[in-house]
């Protein structure tokens, strides 16, 4: 039997996803060797040799995603915070950029806060906050029942874990009774909505494998966020807060609709690490004594 060197192997699935237009080539190699080898991408190194088995199963998997198949769909997985969840076909895949909403989160909630996490898709940020901050109390909503399917199995996995529970809910951002039994007591509101405009090219793994209800929003994708901005405004208590994943050209505008809202101050703007607007914060109006 002979046995290939690791190196080559990576080499000729980057050759391939490189012509096949996949944004980072080498590091999906990378990834997908890591994945069919079940070993950390920092220990990569580590393995010269592998069979040939190993380089069929690492070719199967480079060929699904040359077809622009995501790379989570492939490996059954995506990163958030300090976590993996598990996603695949009817939920939306969890982008790196939401790491910075949820960091903001972690750091700004004060002690035992209460979270809600809007839009929960596959109940990424909900689990990251639960896992980074055991001390709080997390709830999640979403309204897609393959989604909150995802999130239910990824909630169970968190807690076999040892993270704390997390309170799923199905609803709807556009009921004004959502979680009405928690209005003015929630600390804070974290989503990561639908936000891209109706009529946006999106890539071939977003737009043949991401739910479109859960990624397109409308003309100028703020069709949820409006709903978002006033279930925050209901839910938060006096000094709570809230922050909004966006769209890169909804720098403006999505700070602009919280602005609007008499009760809710301090609105900014963050930008991600490329330096594009990337989410949006308040804080609901301090109640005078």
């Amino acid at each position: 039997m002979t046995r290939t060197p690791l190196r080559l192997a990576i080499l000729e699935a980057t050759r391939i996803l490189e012509a096949a237009g996949v944004d980072s080539p080498r590091v999906d190699a990378e990834l997908l060797a890591a994945h069919v080898l079940g070993v950390d991408r920092g220990r990569l190194p580590l393995v010269p040799l592998v069979d040939p088995s190993v380089v069929d199963a690492l070719g199967k998997a480079v060929t699904r995603r040359a077809g622009r198949e995501p790379l989570q769909h492939i490996t059954g997985s995506a990163w958030i915070g300090d976590i993996t969840v598990s996603v695949g076909p009817g939920v939306f895949v969890p982008r790196p950029e939401t790491d910075l909403l949820l960091d903001w989160g972690r750091k700004v909630a004060g002690p035992a806060p209460v979270v809600v996490d809007l839009c929960t898709g596959s109940g990424a940020i909900a689990l990251g906050f639960a896992n980074a901050r055991p001390d709080a109390v997390v709830h999640a909503v979403e309204l897609d029942p393959v989604a909150l399917s995802w999130a239910r199995r990824n909630a169970d996995l968190r807690a076999d874990a040892g993270d704390p529970p997390v309170r799923l809910h199905s609803g709807d951002v556009t009921d004004p009774k959502l979680l009405a039994d928690m209005e003015g007591t929630v600390d804070l509101v974290l989503c990561n909505p639908p936000y891209v405009p109706a009529d946006t090219a999106v890539p071939p793994e977003v737009a043949d494998h991401d739910p479109a209800e859960a990624v397109f929003a409308g003309p100028d994708g703020l069709d949820v966020i409006r709903h978002v901005v006033g279930c925050a405004a209901r839910l938060l208590r006096s000094g709570g807060l809230v922050g909004i994943e966006h769209d890169d050209t909804q720098g403006e505008s999505v700070p602009a609709l919280l602005a609007a809202r008499r009760v809710l101050s301090e609105v900014d703007d963050h930008r991600d690490l490329a330096g594009r607007p990337r989410f949006a914060t308040a804080r609901r109006v301090m109640a005078q004594r």
